[in-house]
């Protein structure tokens, strides 16, 4: 599979998405695995389960971030061997073909990797809410198994998924539930995006900290920030530099083209 992307099914509960792991397993048999994807990153021995897997199932994600990402990137990338390790068994080199699929209630988030492609290597599909008169039906499996389309237009697709306005904009809205910086750098009367400007990486964070406590929101570490700002110079038309000079000469870290508009009075 060429596919290298992690699918999420958020919902409330009760909408049915047990049923769409019941039709996979059908399909894949002893191919497909169910597991647990904190596990996977954290658990040196739950990679090697996955091995000769095409997909891995996990039916309760956990809510809980997750630690790192490395393992996960790797798998989802599929570019390397990686190393994987049995109980009771030398470790040795092997390549994961696995493709994940997570049902939830909430998004898969990471303590430190904020990165655009952590969240670009996910594809978030939600569920309509259950009317309240809808009748379930018994044999839904049965009946989708007769209608494999969409297998066979991913096929006819060379594996490239197609990705929907709405799951895009699912993306962005994790993204940004998890990201509150997005919307300090959006906002207006604090900072402002200027090509002749200049600002030390203090004052941006302090500037962002009042924005914060202003929105009643908890304020992210200052390297986040930072991070955010190198990360998409092109997009916000800024350059990270080393020769910001402060009154009195002192060089400090910070950006080119970003003006503080409102400064804490210390």
């Amino acid at each position: 599979t060429k596919g290298q992307k992690m699918l999420m099914l958020i919902g409330r509960g009760g909408e049915g998405k047990s049923r769409i792991g019941l039709i996979l397993n059908a399909m894949f048999h002893s191919a497909m695995n169910v597991g647990n994807i904190q596990k996977v990153e954290t658990n040196r021995f739950a990679r090697a389960d996955l091995e000769h897997r095409l997909l891995m199932v996990d039916d309760d994600m956990d809510m809980s971030a997750l630690p790192r990402t490395n393992y996960i990137k790797s798998i989802v990338t599929a570019e390397a061997k990686m190393d994987l390790e049995r109980k009771g068994i030398q470790s040795y080199q092997g390549q994961l073909y696995v493709r994940f699929l997570c049902f939830g209630n909430g998004s898969l988030t990471s303590l430190y990797d904020h990165s655009d492609g952590f969240y670009r290597r996910q594809l978030i599909l939600t569920t309509k809410e259950r009317p309240a008169d809808r009748k379930d039906a018994p044999f839904l499996v049965e009946k989708m198994l007769d209608e494999l389309e969409g297998l066979h237009r991913l096929i006819a697709n060379d594996y490239s998924f197609t990705v929907s306005n709405r799951s895009a904009e699912n993306v962005e809205l994790i993204r940004r539930s998890n990201n509150n910086i997005l919307d300090f750098l959006q906002s207006e009367g604090y900072i402002r995006f200027k090509a002749d400007a200049e600002s030390s990486s203090k004052a941006i964070y302090e500037s962002y900290k009042m924005w914060c406590e202003d929105n009643a929101l908890h304020a992210l570490a200052a390297n986040r920030l930072s991070s955010e700002l190198a990360q998409n110079e092109k997009k916000y038309n800024v350059e990270a530099t080393n020769n910001i000079y402060l009154a009195g000469g002192k060089r400090v870290r910070g950006f080119i083209g970003i003006e503080v508009l409102v400064r804490p009075l210390f």
